[in-house]
């Protein structure tokens, strides 16, 4: 049943994303990953939506998709990519990917949705070179703690049925610290102009770095 959910939300979900788009997400996209250089990997791609947004200094894009509709939509988007990019077949959790082999991984809108999300940041923290950085824009958990019980309800018995399996009660966070990740860049927003007064405006957004030796992906600023 919840494949079957997955699949039913990749359909639709598109034509709603791009209001999302129209109200900052699209500029937040445009600022995360603007400061990108080298071989990157996108996990969880979707429709593509971030691709027109990738610098010229992006050498190569991988980009993992596991749902079908979602994947042809993507390679759609690809064909007109001003950056080389290659769209695969996969899921966060068994990236499909050689392990140490990318400057930065972008991650925007899927660790609420992953199915073991320490596995799928696990993998992330794998295919990273060392020194190289998670780049993530994700809706996280209130920092009000009867919120996040409500949310926790609420993902349960609707939200996560309803909407691909995402989670609005999930301390991202905390687990990317978990997977061995410096939170040196994570830097904690609002959303700021969501259509309906629901809980998932809280979100992170910035970088979060492997430890390691340092190399040529460049921060937000462009500073190498």
């Amino acid at each position: 049943m919840a494949r079957r959910q997955r699949r039913l939300f990749a359909r639709w979900y598109p034509g709603v994303a791009a209001s999302l788009e129209e109200r900052g997400l699209g500029e937040w996209r445009r600022s995360l990953l603007s400061g990108l250089a080298g071989r990157v990997l996108e996990v969880g791609c979707g429709h593509g939506v971030n691709f027109p947004h990738y610098p010229d200094a992006v050498t190569e894009l991988v980009a993992v998709e596991p749902e079908a509709h979602l994947r042809d939509l993507a390679r759609e988007q690809a064909a007109s990519s001003r950056v080389a990019v290659t769209v695969l077949d996969g899921q966060a959790e068994a990236l499909p990917v050689e392990s140490g082999s990318f400057d930065a991984v972008v991650s925007t809108l899927v660790l609420c949705s992953v199915e073991d999300q320490d596995r799928a940041l696990a993998e992330i923290h794998r295919v990273l070179r060392p020194g190289g950085r998670l780049w993530c824009l994700e809706h996280v958990a209130s920092a009000n703690r009867p919120i996040r019980w409500a949310e926790h309800v609420f993902d349960a018995v609707f939200w996560s049925h309803a909407f691909g399996g995402c989670h609005t009660g999930r301390d991202t966070g905390a687990a990317i610290e978990r997977a061995g990740f410096r939170l040196e860049g994570l830097e904690a927003r609002r959303y700021p102009d969501l259509p309906f007064p629901l809980a998932v405006s809280p979100h992170l957004i910035g970088a979060a770095r492997k430890p390691g030796a340092s190399g040529p992906v460049e921060d937000s600023a462009g500073n190498r």
